[in-house]
């Protein structure tokens, strides 16, 4: 019984650091995902409706700006710099812990206690020693592949040409980048994407708040086909994996009386002969998951949710509106 009462400790803990947590299930969910044509990467001005801002893009197929686009890069705040925990910066430590873990959930599991399957003290130092030679071995490895990298003829001017699609004739690359949104000109990356701002007429926003309620309603049917017409093929492709996860566990995600509360616009602009609009919304709607039983997993069949999202728009000139990001409120 107390073996039994081990092997589920032990499962509910790998569930809970492995596991992708549900929250809050509807289109979009709680992540932000998109692109916002060259301005993926820079917040949206705050609104009276969302005053906070909105969160960077967690999912995006915009390629970030690179250093041979400077102009491209003012256009966003630079991130921090990710200084990681002790055993991130040393892999040597990171590799020598996760020996000691591994054996310590064999030992669990088995019965033997969190180091149980040791036996004595001079076992586990031979353990110490076997993982960290092992790690150490790896550690190796890495920086010898990491440090056979390609020299550039002709020193840092020429890869820089090269970056560019100049010099020899190669290609550039990234070759999937789109140069144009990046703002990459003649003069290597240093003019900024063209844009002007654009007037949004009132049809417009009583567009954006039916696509709200047609996206929910697309999402509870999971009618893929309703999302492609209402979408760009980026966010169409969020919404299928999110709704095949929720598949995968067994699970239905339906959204239903949604009501816009408040809205106004963030940013409306043209590039690149398309127009983007990103407004932030507020609404309310009942949100329910339940199992495959019918058993409630989050939210509730009657009580009503709120939440303030920015979601962006875009089209080409007399055509609709599609939806091409989601953003989540800081």
């Amino acid at each position: 019984m107390r073996r039994t009462a081990r092997v589920m400790t032990a499962l509910a803990v790998v569930a809970l650091a492995l596991g992708p947590a549900l929250a809050e299930a509807r289109p979009g969910g709680s992540s932000s995902s998109g692109s916002r044509g060259s301005r993926t990467y820079s917040a949206p001005p705050s609104t009276q409706t969302a005053p906070g801002g909105a969160q960077q893009m967690q999912r995006t197929q915009q390629a970030p700006a690179t250093a041979t686009n400077p102009a491209a890069s003012a256009a966003r705040p630079a991130a921090p710099a990710a200084q990681g925990s002790f055993f991130s910066r040393n892999p040597l430590m990171a590799g020598l812990m996760g020996g000691l873990l591994g054996a310590g959930l064999f030992g669990l599991l088995s019965g033997s206690g969190l180091f149980g399957g040791m036996a004595g003290f001079a076992s586990f130092i031979g353990l110490l020693l076997q993982v960290a030679l092992i790690a150490g071995l790896v550690f190796l490895v890495m920086r010898l592949v990491r440090g056979r990298r390609p020299a550039v003829a002709g020193g840092p001017d020429a890869y820089a040409r090269d970056m560019n699609g100049a010099g020899d004739g190669r290609r550039p690359m990234n070759p999937g980048m789109n140069s144009g949104a990046m703002g990459m000109g003649a003069m290597g990356g240093a003019a900024a994407v063209a844009s002007r701002p654009i007037q949004v007429a009132p049809q417009d926003f009583e567009t954006f708040g039916q696509t709200l309620v047609d996206v929910n309603a697309a999402w509870s049917r999971q009618d893929l086909e309703a999302l492609r017409r209402l979408s760009t093929p980026e966010m169409t492709n969020y919404f299928a994996q999110d709704l095949s996860d929720l598949r995968a566990r067994g699970w239905t995600n339906t959204t239903s009386d949604v009501r816009l509360e408040a809205g106004d616009l963030s940013e409306a602009w043209e590039e690149n002969g398309q127009h983007f609009a990103t407004v932030a919304m507020r609404f309310s709607l009942i949100d329910v998951t339940r199992a495959a039983d019918g058993t409630v997993v989050e939210g509730h069949p009657t009580n009503r949710s709120t939440a303030t999202e920015l979601w962006t728009f875009v089209r080409f000139p007399g055509e609709a509106w599609r939806l091409s990001a989601i953003q989540q409120t800081t």
